[in-house]
């Protein structure tokens, strides 16, 4: 049977439809996993959303994606990522990437292992543990996969533990940008898109991450084509977003997408990420991605509304 770290995967359940002579009757469906509750198993299919009890579940398993991303398309997607997310201190391992920001988020302060690293895969853990023990820091490798699959291998034979994954999700930014489904989209607040974020944007991702230190205000702020999403209610800020685009202009990377528990539910997530994708097709940008925890089920929910399907996923890894 299946787990929430099947959340955001392609699935294919089994279920009984109907007895016929005392035997039961099987229907197949395929789709991406958007919830996992007790009682139901909610899946995205070509044909719509389908919530099936789960005491009609026969069976039910995760199957691999109808394409694979190639290495290429990865190694293109998570460039991109990492501009979008600049660590202010950096280093490089031939093609690896070693990031640190004082420890403010798992992204900004972790090896990023695409490439070559100009010497045996052994030699390179070496380096990158002793990259961070010079920092000050513990060593965190960022493992796509399945790309960095014989880093992860290598990890696990050192002992090292593994972060909860992480959904590495894309749009094409025309889906976004397509008239909002619901009726009553045009009554919605509207955003403002600013080039520097206010002190009180700063203030909800303060609330989000636990602080800002110095190093948080680079990875937030040093990218050069950004925007920084409002909605406001009466004066009141209710929902905030982050844009960039990156990756050869490509790319528009959505993060810190959060609306206050009181305003959540009234279409205000979707608003602020159309508003972005606006902004970033006008930029150049083709499509959108996002990095989500596969448990954050609500929000792996959500994007799926707005199109977004899983490119890849990865681990943060945990030196022991």
């Amino acid at each position: 049977m299946l787990r929430q770290q099947d959340v955001g995967y392609r699935i294919v359940v089994r279920r009984i439809v109907g007895i016929r002579e005392g035997r039961p009757l099987f229907a197949d469906a395929l789709g991406e996993l958007v919830e996992l509750s007790e009682t139901h198993i909610t899946l995205a299919t070509d044909g719509g959303p389908l919530r099936v009890p789960v005491d009609e579940v026969h069976r039910a398993r995760r199957v691999p994606p109808a394409r694979r991303p190639t290495a290429a398309a990865m190694i293109a997607l998570e460039t991109a990522a990492d501009e979008a997310w600049p660590a202010p201190v950096r280093g490089r391992l031939g093609d690896w990437r070693l990031r640190a920001a004082a420890r403010w988020t798992g992204r900004a302060n972790s090896a990023l292992p695409i490439g070559d690293p100009d010497r045996p895969l052994p030699a390179a853990l070496d380096a990158v543990q002793r990259w961070y023990a010079d920092h000050g820091q513990p060593a965190l490798v960022n493992t796509p996969l399945p790309l960095a699959a014989p880093v992860g291998t290598e990890l696990d034979a050192r002992g090292w533990t593994s972060r909860p994954p992480v959904l590495v999700q894309t749009v094409p930014l025309a889906t976004l940008t397509a008239p909002a489904p619901q009726p009553d989209a045009a009554d919605l607040p509207p955003v403002a898109l600013k080039a520097a974020p206010t002190d009180d944007w700063l203030g909800v991702a303060a609330d989000r991450k636990g602080g800002l230190p110095d190093a948080a205000r680079h990875v937030l702020t040093a990218v050069d084509r950004i925007r920084f999403a409002e909605l406001r209610v009466d004066g009141r800020l209710l929902a905030v977003g982050r844009g960039t685009v990156t990756g050869e202009g490509r790319w528009l990377g959505v993060c810190l997408l959060e609306v206050l528990p009181e305003a959540r539910r009234q279409g205000y997530a979707g608003a602020v990420v159309r508003a972005l994708a606006g902004w970033a097709a006008a930029e150049g940008a083709t499509r959108a991605f996002l990095q989500v925890e596969q448990r954050n089920v609500a929000a792996v929910g959500l994007y799926r509304q707005l199109g977004f399907t899983t490119h890849h996923t990865y681990l943060t890894r945990v030196a022991p």
